[in-house]
């Protein structure tokens, strides 16, 4: 599926993110991103899917298009033409995500109760007592609306390293949020 990693660097996803920061300003050009088996496994179906079921039929489109004669102006030929760019350019994308993700299956990973990359965090807010659940993963795959936080944003920053019990103070634009990490799950 992808690269997998050592326990050891499952803690150490902001160190990765720094150090890509730094070869980027350096121009030392490949860098690592760190990317969650399950986000991984998305990226491997989506890709699978365009190679299989969407590549060929817009090929199909074109030929069938191509059949009708005057390809200047053939509007079923230039749609299908233009549908073959996005899929050829997100397959290019996936690809290229791949091949730079640093694949981290936390669910093989002994919970200790700390917060890492990967993880599944419950929190309370200490103040109103109102209940969060967000797992904590990689930018391409954040996602608010299904509570998936990217390890950059200012909670997964504010959480990662932490235990299950501490408090933590996390800063948003509204003012600072005390929250308590009620349970960490590595799933």
């Amino acid at each position: 599926m992808g690269m997998s990693c050592r326990p050891e660097s499952l803690f150490n996803a902001a160190r990765l993110l720094e150090d890509n920061k730094r070869a980027l300003q350096k121009g030392d050009g490949m860098h690592r991103v760190p990317m969650t088996a399950r986000g991984a496994e998305a990226l491997n179906k989506e890709l699978n899917d365009l190679k299989t079921v969407a590549r060929p039929r817009v090929i199909a489109a074109i030929a069938e298009a191509r059949a009708h004669g005057d390809l200047k102006e053939n509007a079923e030929y230039h749609a299908a033409r233009e549908q073959q760019g996005f899929i050829e350019g997100r397959i290019a994308d996936i690809e290229g995500k791949l091949s730079n993700a640093q694949v981290i299956d936390v669910s093989k990973i002994a919970n200790e109760g700390k917060v890492i990359f990967g993880a599944t965090v419950e929190l309370a807010n200490t103040e109103t007592g109102d209940e969060l659940v967000y797992r904590i993963v990689g930018e391409d795959e954040a996602d608010i609306k299904n509570n998936l936080i990217s390890v950059g944003s200012p909670i997964a920053r504010g959480l990662v390293g932490k235990f299950e019990g501490d408090v933590v103070v996390v800063k948003t634009p509204g003012g600072d949020i005390e929250y308590e990490i009620v349970a960490v799950k590595y799933r």
